[in-house]
């Protein structure tokens, strides 16, 4: 007999690597297009930038349950005020 742990499922996502091909491998449809068109256009000290707001877009995407959330904050169901979403994390991170 072994010991198994509560949740053995891990709901972590994966990380994408910082590159701007794993970033634009991670997109789909009209958000590839525009993060290469964007990272393609900007100035040498912008490219960073624009790579770290896309790369937070293509995780938050991985997330499950991404669509339904967006949906239900689209048509104002389920909303969870910031700061009891803080307290949510701040459980998480205790426990």
């Amino acid at each position: 007999m072994s010991a198994q742990p509560e949740n053995p499922a891990d709901s972590r996502v994966p990380a994408i690597a910082h590159t701007i091909n794993a970033i634009g491998d991670a997109l789909t449809g009209a958000k590839r297009l525009a993060f290469f068109a964007e990272v393609l256009a900007a100035e040498e000290n912008s490219v960073a930038p624009v790579m770290r707001r896309w790369w937070a877009t293509a995780m938050l995407d991985r997330a499950r349950g991404a669509e339904t959330s967006r949906a239900n904050a689209a048509a104002g169901r389920n909303l969870v005020a910031v700061d009891a979403l803080a307290a949510r994390l701040e459980e998480r991170a205790a426990g």
